[in-house]
């Protein structure tokens, strides 16, 4: 589905990401993992048109996408999902699902991916007119994930859905993104809880320094003795 080749970022003449090459496949679940500052996030956001890209090719779908506005990839099947949740913390939680499908006209649809990401999160259901910042913090990375839902994405990309919010909800959170891709959603997910991602995932990559470093399936890696020195502190 996602084929990104020899992938270079920069802000400012500074490099971020240094030849990034990955795959991910349609209907799997593929994490990206890493430490802090080494371009997790600035992949995310050049696949999503984010950021500029100076070299490299994104295909999605067999066809490059290089130039394709944000919105137009959205449009196309992609949605992402940003770290810090990035909700409308006035407006409802209906209203904020709602402006997840700003992109579609099928109205009628439209309301059907509403009641879908209902029976997803029963919790947004019961909260569908209440303000979305006073919601709790796992509260609002559900509202998050069903709002990029509502793109009615082919891929949906992750960015630290597990920030800031407390471990009871991270175990259900992690649940919910394996019953999405369940239903034919595939996903590409960054977190920094490796152990929790490569356990979800059906492969993986380390990425330092801008560069992928190793790749395998999730067991592999998790096994992996230099993963587990480097990440897991084993």
């Amino acid at each position: 589905m996602l084929d990104v080749s020899n992938l270079r970022v920069s802000y400012g003449g500074v490099p971020a990401l240094a030849g990034v090459d990955l795959a991910v496949s349609a209907g799997k679940i593929v994490a990206l993992v890493g430490g802090n500052g080494n371009g997790k996030s600035t992949t995310l956001r050049a696949l999503a048109g984010l950021n500029a890209v100076d070299t490299g090719d994104i295909r999605f779908d067999g066809v490059s996408i290089k130039q394709v506005p944000a919105h137009r990839r959205v449009a196309l099947g992609i949605s992402l999902v940003p770290e810090g949740r990035r909700l409308f913390a006035r407006l409802s939680v209906e209203r904020n699902l709602e402006l997840g499908a700003y992109t579609r006209h099928d109205r009628a649809e439209v309301a059907v991916s509403l009641e879908q990401v209902f029976e997803w999160f029963p919790i947004l259901k019961q909260r569908r007119k209440q303000e979305a910042g006073t919601m709790s913090g796992g509260e609002q990375q559900m509202l998050a994930l069903g709002r990029g839902l509502m793109a009615r994405p082919k891929l949906l990309m992750l960015d630290e859905p597990s920030w800031g919010i407390a471990p009871k909800f991270v175990t259900r959170l992690f649940d919910a993104i394996r019953s999405v891709n369940a239903r034919g959603v595939t996903v590409l997910l960054v977190e920094q809880n490796l152990h929790k991602a490569l356990e979800l995932a059906d492969f993986g990559y380390v990425i330092q320094t801008g560069r992928i470093v190793l790749s395998g399936t999730g067991p592999d890696l998790l096994n992996n003795d230099a993963v587990r020195r480097a990440y897991l502190g084993l």
